[in-house]
């Protein structure tokens, strides 16, 4: 009896040690996971860098188009908790909602005063980590003349039946590029370019394959795609008209996030010096106004970007997203 009450007491106390060990491996916060619309070609290289100065947390990062994001998040949010640390997408209204849904992280990086800042409400809930641009990206093997304004687009017959938009439904650059175009030119305009036989391709990157193959003469473009499939051989090119459409792409941390000292230390260094050369060097422009940008490729500078964007309310445009994708949507129906 003796040595079985010490056989039991031997078993409780190597359970309970098993316990504690699990609670510490579970909340070692060695982990950081991401959800972003950056593309392979922008996020990799930056995740690449972080893990370099901090190699022991591991990061899983989810790439996909900002519509699937933000269903994927609405739909975590209904099972009770939110997997991922951060978000970093394009679609900027999409902030401001997380932010009137409580669902953001007040709070201002550390590199931001070396950083410029398009939001004159900010308030910490998240930050431009790039300025995004999008021009019109044109294959140089059918078109020769390249156009110089937007208005080409919807009436020279060289893009008749052979110009491309991303579903605004699906990517967070082109819902902000269609907001931007309908602000400064009116729905008459996006009209005239479905008039001249533009049509409406599933994401950011597929309507740049699309141009690149040759099937459309051009498409509204994203500027480090552009780049990515230039540097591999594409004949294409990229023209920004004088009305620039820029779309930060801003990054956040969610509410209660289970890495939140990991998350706070990777919003920092995308931010930093080292990862906006990063940002550069992939065709975008950064947020740092001491970055070389690549030489070879028309990016604006950040000043410039900021000087010659399209300004928009964001918190109008909010308001009318679903207006915007409905319209849209309408117009570009069977294409």
């Amino acid at each position: 009896m003796k040595k079985l009450l010490i056989a039991l007491i031997f078993i409780i106390v190597f359970s309970v040690l098993l316990t504690g060990c699990g609670k510490k491996a579970e909340n070692s916060n060695n982990k950081l996971v991401i959800y972003t619309s950056m593309k392979e070609s922008l996020i990799g290289g930056i995740v690449e860098g972080f893990k370099k100065k901090h190699p022991e947390i591991e990061i899983d990062y989810q790439s996909a188009g900002a519509g699937k994001l933000i269903e994927k998040i609405a739909a975590e949010r209904q099972s009770g908790q939110i997997m991922a640390d951060i978000i970093w997408t394009s679609e900027v209204p999409d902030f401001y909602q997380m932010k009137q849904d409580d669902l953001l992280e007040a709070y201002t990086p550390t590199e931001f005063p070396n950083v410029i800042n398009p939001f004159e409400d900010y308030e910490g809930f998240f930050t431009a980590a790039r300025l995004g641009t999008l021009g019109i990206v044109v294959n140089t093997d059918n078109v020769k003349t390249l156009p110089v304004s937007w208005e080409e687009i919807a009436t020279n017959p060289i893009y008749k039946d052979s110009f491309g938009i991303a579903d605004p439904a699906l990517s967070g650059t082109s819902f902000m590029s269609v907001a931007l175009l309908e602000k400064e030119f009116g729905w008459d305009y996006i009209a005239r370019l479905r008039k001249n036989g533009a049509s409406k391709s599933k994401g950011s990157g597929q309507v740049v394959d699309n141009t690149a193959s040759g099937s459309l003469n051009a498409c509204l473009g994203v500027d480090y795609i552009a780049k990515s499939k230039i540097e591999k051989g594409a004949h294409l090119t990229m023209v920004y008209p004088k009305e620039l459409l820029m779309v930060p792409s801003p990054i956040a941390i969610f509410k209660n996030a289970a890495n939140m000292e990991n998350a706070k230390a990777f919003v920092n260094y995308v931010l930093s010096e080292e990862a906006q050369e990063k940002v550069a060097e992939s065709g975008t422009v950064p947020v740092r106004k001491n970055v070389k940008l690549p030489r070879g490729y028309s990016l604006p500078t950040p000043e410039e970007a900021m000087e010659r964007g399209i300004k928009v309310n964001y918190n109008e445009v909010l308001a009318k997203k679903s207006e915007i994708i409905e319209k849209f949507s309408e117009l570009f129906k069977n294409t």
